[in-house]
């Protein structure tokens, strides 16, 4: 992604008070999950469809939606084992969702703790972002570590996948 740094302003200030979305067209939500703890490999996927919102005097402060069928891996095999039962059970828990429990904004860095739900299971999550303002607009990068099988995501031949998944969300957010 192409950064202006002469429109960087501090984002303090923007996230204070009003409720912002982020643009899919110009965001990403992405996993990777190691293989033998990365020695032979990595699962790297994302999420074509979603919505998330921050606002920070809002409950929840933060939310994110995912729907997950927009799985993708660039494998159509992988794909549709990734949406089965074994792991995401998306006929029975079409939705992938992260709620907020608590945001602070230290700076440009916006520290979360909230829960994840997937495939029907839950799991607390702490996330790290970083919150840019950019005119009238703001870039985030949030990255968080979850152990899938907390998911009940535990299918693995021959135990070769491996947690913690790590989770990242990049991307514009514009006012709502």
């Amino acid at each position: 992604m192409y950064f202006d740094t002469d429109a960087v302003v501090g984002p303090a200030g923007q996230l204070e008070k009003g409720t912002w979305i982020l643009d899919p067209d110009r965001s990403r939500v992405e996993f990777r999950v190691p293989l033998l703890y990365g020695v032979i490999g990595t699962v790297k996927g994302g999420f074509t469809r979603y919505r998330g919102t921050l606002d920070l005097e809002a409950r929840p402060a933060i939310e994110l939606v995912i729907d997950a069928a927009g799985l993708r891996t660039g494998n159509a095999k992988r794909d549709a084992h990734l949406l089965s039962g074994d792991f995401f059970d998306a006929d029975e828990h079409p939705e992938v969702r992260f709620e907020s429990e608590s945001a602070a904004l230290d700076g440009e860095t916006l520290h979360v703790r909230g829960t994840l739900r997937a495939a029907g299971a839950s799991t607390p999550l702490d996330v790290t972002a970083t919150v840019k303002a950019f005119g009238e607009e703001l870039e985030i990068e949030a990255h968080a570590e979850v152990d899938q099988r907390k998911l009940g995501m535990t299918w693995s031949p021959l135990g070769i996948l491996r947690p913690p998944a790590r989770l990242t969300v990049r991307g514009r957010l514009v006012r709502w």
